[in-house]
């Protein structure tokens, strides 16, 4: 598209924000509540991206095993908290062994983030698809346009972060990255669907998790019902006697492409109701439940991910290194939910092996690799295949946001490029909002029971 001169600009800002999931609503409370002006651009009429469209579970929070560890803080806390205010949460341990899951309300989660963002000051701009990228001379992005209901319009910034999820506005500009499937098979995708009316204390009592898994195998092998997958975690919601899934598994689609995803979209709306068929014909306390949701759109797990100033790696995982220059940790498993070439399923699993548990994500990861004006968040960071099906949970991703919210105001203050801030003060200024920066045993009480409170697990 040529930019025209004549479309108005709406908005101008210090820092542009462009998608307003878990990461880019984390990056644009940050950076407004150090008093910069921020405008966050969300195609959708609701923030909270993958959190309020797909998912009801934050994971990343607390390391695996029996004892976990809380490596995450600051404003996903301050999520959290809102949410238990409201008795719109409780933890549940993971059947796979990633760690405690912090299971949410996630219609109450859309309007906690709305009270957060308006709270700090940032103007949201909501139904606003970006379909073009302003560059100068210098190569330096100014400006992006959006279509809205009005047409085109433009919105001017300093400070640009890229949190769309699919590397929109990096793509635009013409900012290299991998996308997925050019190296390692992508990841599939997942519709995600929600019951009513289970009868969870008769489905427990009938063998629960155990039995569902027996069941899923029973019903393919036999060829009563054509799953897609022998394996798949149905899990309580906050609401009483509903559940809450991660079945549907659909593969070999590039999500960039929207002939493709056209064909995702369809697919995974006919396997849900496959499921339900299966559910209420052979699982005991499903008999009388039924579909009363679907995700608001196919649950995406990667597409382009941007080549940064450094690039996390499986060894960097698995190993539990740590940077200088960390913003954040993470000790989720790789989850690389794969299809094989005969179309069979396969979870690919790798824990960190370091005794700590976590490894750290550096910076570097942030930034577009020779950009000055520009940070990536979310699942277009910088990272490979592998490293990417770890640290892409929601608290790593709203640490990540934060950490590149508060970064490009100190850019701003400092007029200092993207690679060249002040680490130690981006670090000080983490800290001081609750971010956690170091491995469990190297920092002060971190323990699950100490932010548990009245989260009672199910």
């Amino acid at each position: 598209m040529k930019v025209s001169s004549d479309i108005p600009t709406v908005c101008e800002a210090d820092i542009v924000i462009v998608g307003a999931g878990s990461a880019g609503c984390c990056a644009a409370i940050a950076a407004a509540e150090i008093g910069r002006s921020v405008v966050l651009i969300e195609r959708y009429g609701f923030a909270g991206g993958t959190s309020t469209q797909i998912l009801d579970t934050f994971y990343g929070f607390f390391t695996p095993g029996e004892e976990p560890r809380k490596v995450v803080g600051g404003i996903p806390d301050r999520v959290v908290d809102a949410l238990d205010l409201t008795g719109d949460i409780f933890l549940r341990p993971n059947t796979y062994g990633a760690g405690t899951g912090v299971t949410y309300n996630p219609e109450r989660l859309k309007l906690v983030w709305d009270r957060l963002l308006i709270g700090a000051g940032v103007k949201m701009l909501l139904h606003a698809w970006l379909c073009d990228v302003e560059v100068g001379k210098d190569g330096r992005i100014f400006g992006v346009i959006v279509h809205t209901k009005r047409g085109f319009l433009r919105v001017s910034g300093k400070r640009f972060i890229d949190a769309s999820g699919d590397a929109d506005l990096c793509h635009l500009a013409g900012i290299p990255y991998e996308k997925a499937g050019d190296i390692d098979p992508a990841q599939t995708l997942t519709t995600t669907f929600r019951m009513a009316n289970v009868d969870l204390n008769r489905f427990e009592a009938e063998g629960g998790k155990k039995m569902l898994m027996a069941k899923m195998a029973e019903a393919v092998e036999s060829g009563r019902h054509a799953l897609p997958r022998k394996k798949g975690s149905a899990h309580p919601m906050v609401h009483e006697g509903c559940i809450a899934t991660v079945a549907v598994r659909v593969g070999d689609t590039d999500a960039t492409d929207p002939e493709q995803l056209t064909a995702a979209e369809i697919e995974g709306r006919r396997q849900a109701f496959v499921y339900e068929d299966f559910l209420r014909d052979m699982v005991p306390g499903y008999e009388r439940a039924k579909i009363i949701g679907l995700s608001h759109h196919i649950g995406v797990r990667e597409t382009r991910r941007v080549y940064g100033e450094y690039r996390l790696t499986k060894e960097d995982c698995v190993g539990g290194r740590q940077f200088d220059d960390q913003i954040a940790l993470c000790g989720a498993p790789i989850e690389d939910h794969r299809q094989s070439a005969s179309g069979d399923e396969e979870t690919v699993w790798g824990y960190v092996e370091h005794e700590g548990g976590v490894y750290g994500v550096p910076y570097g990861t942030l930034v577009p690799k020779s950009r000055e004006e520009l940070w990536v968040v979310g699942r277009c960071f910088s990272a490979t295949h592998d490293a990417h099906a770890s640290c892409r949970s929601m608290a790593q991703t709203m640490s990540m946001g934060q950490a590149a919210g508060i970064a490009a105001a100190i850019s701003l203050e400092t007029d200092a490029g993207a690679p060249s801030i002040n680490i130690q003060e981006l670090h000080d200024r983490l800290r001081t909002i609750g971010a956690v920066l170091q491995r469990p045993g190297e920092m002060a009480e971190t323990n699950a029971d100490s932010w548990r409170r009245n989260r009672t697990a199910r």
